[in-house]
């Protein structure tokens, strides 16, 4: 069986090494038009910023090195021009030598992943202006950098984009970025980024938000970057990082159909249209593990993962693609977002039902020194409790919290299971009730009846007909509350029971939802209908964040443990 791979990174170069292992006769060509293989490309901001100093270290293998471990020819500078799928010949242009010649295949991989989204925008074309997607583009920008450079603009706010800025940050650059939408993390939801971006802005990153690039202009030899809503800034490097879309346009002229959202459509196995052409990574749809239809996923994990499940497609173990649950993670300097699933926009555009519940524990044992506060977000189905989607933010212990949450959204569990996971546990890393098994209690209470929430975006047009309560203490309160809140401190609630109304709601909330959880279920008790704040006070910051009422103190997220 002769095989040829189009692509040789991460979906590629998995297709290709997982079939030699399982084929040692196959014959194996891998098809690269750029000059590196098997590269780390998701640690290239690093090299910039010089966390990652030797540039060897994201070089993982060469033709050579493949050709000696697995037997694999594989073809740098050589890029696919044309697919003949009635032949089964494919055109072939080797750069170096600007010659064309042709391979014949038994089987097809195409794995050509995706390519920077370059609106035409007046001046884009400007030499200061990168992007980074490969070595060479890392090693462009490095060397603007290593010359001096001074002031940077990074064009998104995205995982690439907040890399850029901290490495750049790091190299000792003046850096504003832009993102077009009023957030950072587009995947994530606004009110989880707003801790990012106060962290940014105290790193030193000037934030641009809800505009977005108009227009770049030569300044001799810099570049200006005119934003939409009329700013300008003057830099001596533009990283233009706002999204990618799947490089399609060889299969697209090969006849082989798309999906939906731009992408080669693939079956559960893998293969396009056509059952000799197999597709993996960035340039493919596949479905998504909490949502309906078929999504653009271009992230390395899957990419890696659907590569080897192609390889084993090849070798004759006919094994089903399962889906994505897109979840990522990113450092941003001393903080850490990460997300998986569904977000609450993705629900609600596509009119999924859902719940929601807000947590800000501590990373670990609140009594051991160093703990910091996580942000939770857990969204999940409101009959069944099947989890839907996560999100944590903040300085320690997220990447734990969200590969729990992603391994139990891939098992199907619900928020009832999260109770029941059993977590290691000791106080320098977690809690004996860990912040996901806090996140099954207080979904589970939801789901019994035990515990009804009111959101912040209720504010004001739910809570108005009701009255408000702080069931904190009086230096939490008169530091800042919901506007209009009544103060009513959690230890003096059983004996002011009277004074609150019995023919109104009731909408307690305190700092982080527990104290006000527990003033709930008093005032339950008493008869009366009641409303716990999901979150509390933080959340409610978090969500109305430049709504306030000027007089009040905004408490930044970061203040507790």
């Amino acid at each position: 069986m002769k095989v040829i791979v189009i692509g040789g990174v991460a979906a590629g170069m998995s297709a290709a090494a997982r079939l030699r292992r399982l084929d040692e006769k196959a014959d194996i060509i891998v098809l690269e038009r750029g000059p590196y293989v098997s590269f780390a490309n998701c640690g290239l901001p690093y090299h910039i910023g010089g966390v990652i100093a030797d540039r060897q270290q994201l070089l993982l293998q060469t033709p050579a090195s493949l050709k000696a471990m697995l037997n694999l020819d594989v073809r740098t500078g050589h890029e696919a021009v044309s697919i003949a799928r009635d032949r089964k010949i494919i055109a072939v242009r080797e750069l170096a030598a600007d010659r064309v010649y042709e391979l014949t295949y038994d089987k097809l991989v195409l794995c050509p992943g995706a390519q920077p989204l370059r609106p035409p925008l007046p001046g884009l074309e400007h030499p200061a202006i990168m992007v980074l997607r490969n070595v060479p583009d890392m090693d462009a920008i490095k060397k603007v950098v290593d010359a001096g450079a001074r002031r940077a603009v990074v064009i998104g706010g995205g995982y690439i984009g907040l890399e850029m800025a901290e490495s750049l940050r790091e190299r000792g650059l003046s850096v504003d970025l832009v993102e077009m939408q009023p957030q950072l993390l587009p995947p994530l939801d606004p009110e989880m980024t707003w801790p990012l971006e106060e962290h940014a802005r105290h790193e030193g990153v000037t934030l641009h938000l809800g505009t977005a690039a108009a227009a770049f202009h030569d300044a001799g030899g810099a570049v200006v970057t005119e934003l939409q809503n009329g700013t300008r800034i003057t830099a001596d490097l533009v990283i233009f990082s706002a999204g990618v879309k799947p490089d399609v346009a060889l299969a697209k002229a090969a006849g082989l159909e798309l999906g939906p959202r731009g992408g080669l459509k693939v079956d559960e196995y893998l293969r396009t249209s056509d059952p000799d052409i197999y597709a993996a990574g960035d340039a493919v749809e596949t479905p998504h593990r909490a949502l309906s239809g078929s999504w653009l996923i271009p992230l390395a994990g899957p990419a890696n993962r659907q590569g080897r499940l192609v390889g084993d497609n090849l070798a004759g173990r006919a094994l089903a693609w399962k889906g994505s649950l897109g979840t990522s993670i990113v450092k941003v300097f001393a903080m850490t977002a990460g997300g998986t699933g569904a977000n609450e926009k993705t629900l609600q555009r596509d009119k999924v039902p859902y719940q929601k519940v807000y947590l800000h524990p501590g990373h670990h044992a609140g009594y051991y020194p160093g703990a910091t506060t996580l942000h939770l977000k857990v969204l999940f189905a409101p009959d069944t409790g099947k989890l839907l989607g996560a999100q944590v933010v903040g300085h320690d212990g997220v990447d734990k919290r969200i590969d729990v949450l992603a391994t139990a959204m891939a098992a199907g569990l619900t928020v009832y299971d999260l109770q029941d996971l059993e977590l290691a546990y000791a106080p320098p890393y977690g809690s004996a009730k860990d912040p996901v098994n806090m996140a099954g209690f207080v979904a589970s209470n939801i789901l019994k009846g035990d515990l009804k929430v009111w959101q912040a975006e209720d504010f004001p047009a739910r809570t108005a007909g009701g009255v408000m309560v702080d069931v904190r203490g009086k230096p939490a309160y008169d530091a800042g509350h919901v506007p209009g809140a009544l103060h009513m401190p959690m230890a003096a609630l059983r004996s002011r029971l009277p004074e609150l109304p019995t023919n109104q709601p009731i909408f307690v909330h305190c700092k982080v939802g527990f104290t006000s959880y527990l003033a709930a279920r008093v005032i339950a008790q008493s008869g009366r209908e009641v409303y716990s704040l999901s979150g509390g006070y933080d959340t409610f910051q978090a969500w109305h964040r430049g709504h306030l009422d000027e007089k009040e103190e905004k408490l930044p997220l970061e203040n507790r443990g």
